[in-house]
């Protein structure tokens, strides 16, 4: 009966969580709209080397991580402190207005100082997650977290199409006005939730926290500190192979269809991720969230290792989705752990700094992979980027192993 209960979820919060996904759907469908064809912009600007374009392209695309990092925790707390839902439509409207702005630049320099002014703004989609953990039952985060998930998922898989399809048509700069209404949207989706807090409080927990105090809860606890760590180390493995894969297609497939290849290969760890992360989730909420993590770096990293030696095409595609498979729970499960081993009163600062890791394995990632992919080879990536989460899943297990205290399973904590 206890059980049964305990998976209860306020009609109030259901109804936040539909709008909460649709709302994640056109950040995520906008974000990737516009930035496979940041490169193709940039050219558009006038007579540029290729070796330009490039290193333009990957300082426009990692500068927005690099102010994200550093204001993540801060709006983690404001959110804490004034309510989340307060901060999601901030964050939603600035990130409209940058990339509404972004459509009338004529220099690389105001793409750079846009992107730059951007990452004040961006981390909706991890502020959303924050927003829907501290409204649900700790015995059900992964699950509801994984089906949040899928709305991004699915904004990132069709994001591309559209984005392709609008800037064949009415071209780069519309396209950005396009996108910059979309994100508008998810902030008025934002305006009809409710801001609601599960009352899972104990009598002694404290209503409000300093930065300090946030900083010793999580210093104090080794494992939450190892899986805050093992956020930037799975963006740098997931990003590593990002600036390569076109080019890996290429090798393997010809340059006939590239484009659509390519496409392909991406896409193909989005579908195995979207048909996996609420059962993921599911699975952390049954058998404990530092369990199923532990399992699904190492299944992440094996799976990893042979897409560095594939002759065929359709091998890469399986291999690709595989992995999605195994990345799609990594996000559910690491933020339903925080759910439950940071008061509710500091999850949204905690959250934050979870994100502020993420943003900056967001930019290490691509640069690694470059790097590693110029001096050694696509092989070297692939085989670098497997033992790296092989070895996220070996710290994780020491810590756990060495601070069992902290090892909470869901099925039998409160």
């Amino acid at each position: 009966m206890r059980k049964k209960c305990s998976f209860m979820i306020h009609p109030q919060v259901k109804t936040n969580i539909k709008i909460m996904w649709f709302a994640n759907f056109f950040v995520s469908a906008s974000m990737t709209m516009v930035l496979p064809f940041i490169s193709l912009y940039i050219e558009s600007f006038g007579q540029f080397s290729d070796a330009y374009i490039q290193r333009w392209s990957g300082w426009i695309f990692a500068i927005t991580f690099v102010t994200a990092f550093i204001v993540a925790p801060i709006w983690g707390r404001i959110g804490d402190l004034y309510g989340k839902k307060k901060v999601l439509i901030i964050s939603a409207s600035g990130m409209a207005l940058c990339i509404f702005l972004l459509g009338f630049a004529t220099s690389v320099w105001h793409l750079f100082y846009l992107r730059l002014f951007m990452g004040i703004f961006t981390g909706f989609i991890p502020l959303s997650q924050a927003f829907i953990s501290t409204q649900t039952p700790k015995r059900m985060a992964g699950q509801v977290l994984g089906t949040l998930q899928t709305g991004s998922i699915t904004g990132s898989l069709m994001g591309p199409l559209i984005g392709g399809a609008l800037a064949d048509i009415v071209g780069f700069s519309s396209t950005f006005n396009w996108t910059s209404l979309a994100i508008f949207i998810s902030a008025i989706l934002v305006i009809f939730t409710k801001e609601f807090q599960i009352n899972e409080v104990k009598k002694s927990e404290k209503q409000n926290y300093t930065s300090k105090e946030v900083l010793k809860h999580i210093l104090t606890n080794p494992v939450l500190v190892t899986v805050l760590i093992l956020s930037m180390l799975i963006q740098v493995a997931h990003f590593s192979i990002q600036p390569i894969l076109s080019l890996y297609v290429s090798e393997i497939h010809g340059p006939e269809n590239l484009a659509l290849y390519a496409g392909i290969a991406f896409s193909a760890a989005g579908v195995g991720n979207l048909m996996m992360s609420k059962t993921w989730g599911k699975l952390g909420d049954n058998y404990g969230y530092i369990k199923i993590l532990m399992a699904l770096l190492f299944l992440a990293g094996i799976v990893y290792l042979p897409g560095g030696f594939v002759t065929e095409m359709w091998q890469l595609i399986i291999i690709r989705f595989a992995l999605g498979v195994t990345i799609g729970g990594i996000i559910p499960v690491r933020i339903a752990y925080i759910r439950q081993a940071a008061p509710i009163a500091m999850q949204g600062e905690v959250l934050g700094y979870n994100t502020s890791l993420r943003f900056l394995g967001n930019v290490i990632g691509p640069v690694m992979g470059g790097m590693v992919a110029g001096a050694f080879g696509f092989t070297a990536v692939f085989i670098t980027t497997s033992l790296l989460l092989i070895a996220s899943g070996f710290i994780l297990l020491f810590s756990v192993m060495k601070n069992p205290r902290y090892l909470k399973n869901s099925s039998t904590s409160s």
